[in-house]
């Protein structure tokens, strides 16, 4: 079991790489697929950062104070 759990981990941690590598390699004038798969790595991150803020602010309470989790 801890095997599989593993190689979930390393399959989600190459995904991220390669998603990072791809946004660099999109600003630099990559070819289309490239682009395309920066746009859903910018957009999966833009995702998660919500759903982290959302998620602070329903621990915390909407305080507006501006202070980070």
């Amino acid at each position: 079991m801890r095997n599989v759990i593993g190689l979930v981990l390393l399959g989600v941690l190459g995904l991220a790489v390669g998603g990072c590598v791809c946004v660099v390699w999109a600003d630099r004038g990559g070819p289309r697929w490239v682009r395309a798969v920066a746009a859903v790595t910018l957009a999966a991150g833009e995702r998660v950062r919500r759903s982290s803020r959302n998620r602070c602010r329903r621990v915390n309470g909407n305080s507006g104070d501006g202070q980070p989790c």
